[in-house]
């Protein structure tokens, strides 16, 4: 809901897809700046606390935003800013979060674990940008903040119930030690360098298409009320449809929808992953990698919104598949003791992706935001074709 709430009202105060970009470079410098630490945190203190003081933390922040925004006094600045405080608390959190599962479970379910933990997450995505869409086109923005706050305060509830994990004791050799053995654990490590590369350049070259999804609604994939006559005249439904089409004419319904429709994509990769085995998740990975690539480019070439809602399901298949697969293999080959520090470079490479963004951003205001998410596409598509030919300590990964 964040996500779409927060592109759209930025893109709708600005008309700009530079600030786009800036929201996200915002969100971006904390990731990097902390997302270590969080990870030495992680090693250190109980996880499930670490949980805790992130969701109260992000519910106090998202409802001031909307407290501004119904007293008239929001401006894109004031969301740059709530944009770099959630970076930060992300940064300290995430690392926790992701590292706790295998602990949960243990090796044997963490594929399947991994997998059912992105398929939550892309049941929000599946239903909370529609929603989101719907609450902003119905009842106005800060209604949505408000509904972020509430529902970070339920996720307090749910949280406190997980069970308690053993945190993993340093030694007491002061953080910056911690961090720096971290470091030279994943150096020295025979597969984790290049694992973590294929994620980031994935990340960076499949991720960005979400932050101009606003700009490509607005902009490329418009629709008026006399392109939507078609459906009125459907047989039986069409005149059931009067409200939907007026909600068609409105971009952040439109936004909300499409993202919705890749959410569904992302639920069957989540499904597809979790059901998968422990057999050759490498070459599972590269050719998830490949997918999201092609299907990018296919919907950067795209000008008819209803197109473009068939092409975004396998989007959200490839990169749900992608993501689960990457993070199930990184916790998979690293030790319980390095954990929380390997997985915070692994979150770190988000942080990175948001400075991409802001490229992407800016090439989208000089060529247009078509050609900018085709040409990532095109980069992702002859990255997976080379790592699927040549990098065979990634493709022989189970």
């Amino acid at each position: 809901m964040q996500m779409v709430a927060r592109s759209w009202y930025v893109y709708e105060l600005t008309r700009s897809a530079t600030v786009l970009g800036l929201i996200g470079v915002a969100n971006g410098i904390p990731m990097l700046a902390f997302s270590l630490f969080g990870g030495v945190i992680a090693d250190q203190i109980q996880k499930k606390y670490i949980l805790l003081a992130g969701q109260i933390a992000s519910a106090v922040l998202v409802i001031i935003i909307a407290g501004l925004i119904t007293l008239g006094l929001i401006n894109w600045e004031i969301l740059l800013i709530a944009s770099f405080f959630q970076g930060i608390v992300m940064a300290l959190m995430m690392p926790a979060r992701q590292a706790m599962i295998p602990e949960i479970v243990g090796q044997a379910g963490l594929t399947n674990a991994v997998a059912l933990n992105v398929m939550g997450m892309n049941i929000n995505r599946l239903l909370a940008p529609a929603f989101s869409g719907l609450l902003i086109a119905l009842l106005g923005i800060d209604k949505v903040y408000y509904a972020m706050g509430a529902l970070y305060i339920v996720a307090v509830f749910f949280i406190s119930r997980i069970p308690r994990t053993s945190p993993m004791v340093l030694g007491g050799q002061g953080a910056l030690k911690d961090l720096k053995n971290g470091l030279g654990y994943i150096i020295h490590h025979p597969i984790l360098p290049g694992l973590l590369l294929l994620t980031l350049i994935s990340v960076l070259f499949t991720m960005p298409y979400m932050m101009l999804l606003p700009m490509f609604t607005t902009d490329v994939i418009t629709l008026e009320k006399d392109q939507l006559t078609w459906l009125l005249n459907l047989p039986l439904i069409g005149q059931f449809l009067g409200s939907f089409v007026d909600l068609l004419t409105d971009s952040a319904f439109r936004l909300g929808l499409l993202m919705t429709i890749s959410g569904i994509g992302a639920l069957g990769g989540s499904f597809a992953v979790a059901y998968m085995g422990q057999e050759k998740r490498g070459m599972a990975f590269l050719y998830s990698v490949l997918l999201t690539g092609g299907a990018l480019l296919a919907l950067s070439a795209s000008n008819w919104y209803f197109i473009s809602l068939l092409i975004i399901i396998p989007v959200g298949f490839g990169q749900a598949a992608r993501m689960a697969l990457s993070n199930a293999l990184v916790q998979a080959y690293t030790e319980d003791s390095y954990r929380g520090r390997v997985m915070s470079i692994y979150m770190m490479e988000f942080g990175i992706t948001n400075f991409g963004v802001f490229g992407i951003s800016l090439l989208a205001e000089i060529v247009g935001v078509q050609w900018s998410i085709g040409s990532i596409s095109a980069l992702m598509v002859i990255v997976g074709i080379y790592y699927l030919m040549f990098v065979r300590s990634i493709k022989n990964l189970d």
